[in-house]
């Protein structure tokens, strides 16, 4: 879209220049729309699984913002020949039971005909506009939170190639599943300056995004980034997606990456995420309250790293 002339809309609040979640569209002086829309591959073999983790990857760009979703369109890619249409109910079951758990009304959907299976949703949220929260807030002195730990994509690659044992992929389950609204109500308490959700660019691309468009330095404690029980394990034999490479190549030379930091720590600090967490940069003054408060529903939920002035590189990781 970076190629595209888009004419700049009075109405629209939040929109593409800065790579957030979600778009915000002005309705009145006390409403604003909120949306998004993802989908994508299977990472799980079951199909009510694969549904339900789509739904809150979905959701969670909402809650990212700050918002309150309500309704959402179904998007899917499945074939007409060759896949029980089974697998696709089960698909949407899981999605539907995800929404109707969080209270967002299900109002229609599309499908494709296509040999690659895909599904997700086009979600719409409200919020007050006074009360969104951007990726490009950020201040000097803020502290940054994860909310959960990383390596979803390493955990998934190690699945599809059965190195990745019963433990470890129930541990990136239980992360995937674990839905990012309570984390958006507690840090719209805590009045936090910026926030993203962590997914397909990685902890480092999507930390590079608030730090460009805060006009920030974003400082990464690498030791004290949680990863999932088992990624590091598949990362070290190598068990990396694509996205590690695209990620890199994302991030350019705008960081800087300690030598100290392991090849294969740095390989989940690049990893894509599904339903990842939410990178919340906040006052220091209250970053201490809001992370108790966050540990009580997110138990690995960590503070990583401080936001600085403006220095030679957007991300010092380490």
């Amino acid at each position: 879209m970076s190629g595209l002339n888009i004419p700049k809309h009075p109405s629209l609040l939040v929109g593409i220049e800065t790579a957030d979640d979600a778009g915000v569209y002005l309705l009145r002086e006390d409403l604003a729309l909120v949306q998004t829309v993802d989908f994508f591959t299977p990472i799980v073999d079951d199909p009510y699984t694969y549904g339900r983790i789509s739904a809150l990857n979905s959701i969670n760009d909402v809650w990212a913002m700050g918002a309150t979703p309500v309704t959402a369109l179904a998007v899917t890619c499945f074939p007409k020949k060759g896949v029980e249409f089974s697998i696709l109910t089960e698909i949407m079951r899981g999605g539907l039971d995800t929404l109707t758990e969080h209270d967002v009304a299900l109002v229609g959907g599309h499908s494709v005909d296509d040999p690659q299976i895909m599904f997700g949703y086009a979600v719409t949220g409200t919020i007050h506009p006074n009360d969104v929260i951007t990726n490009r807030g950020a201040l000097a002195g803020d502290a940054i939170i994860l909310t959960k730990p990383v390596g979803t994509g390493v955990i998934s690659t190690g699945i599809k190639f059965g190195k990745a044992d019963e433990e470890t992929v129930r541990a990136s389950l239980a992360t995937m599943l674990l839905a990012g609204r309570r984390a958006a109500e507690l840090m719209r308490g805590a009045r936090a300056h910026a926030a993203t959700d962590v997914t397909g660019f990685s902890l480092l691309g999507h930390a590079y995004e608030v730090a460009r468009a805060s006009g920030v330095t974003i400082e990464i404690e690498s030791a004290s980034v949680p990863t999932i029980p088992g990624a590091l394990e598949l990362a070290a034999q190598g068990l990396v997606t694509s996205g590690d490479k695209t990620n890199r190549a994302y991030v350019g030379t705008d960081i800087s990456l300690a030598a100290s930091v392991s090849t294969e720590l740095a390989r989940l600090l690049f990893d894509p995420q599904t339903a990842g967490g939410l990178l919340i940069s906040v006052d220091e003054s209250r970053a201490d309250d809001l992370l108790a408060r966050l540990r009580e529903t997110y138990p690995r939920a960590a503070r990583i790293g401080r936001v600085t002035e403006r220095g030679a590189h957007s991300i010092v990781v380490k």
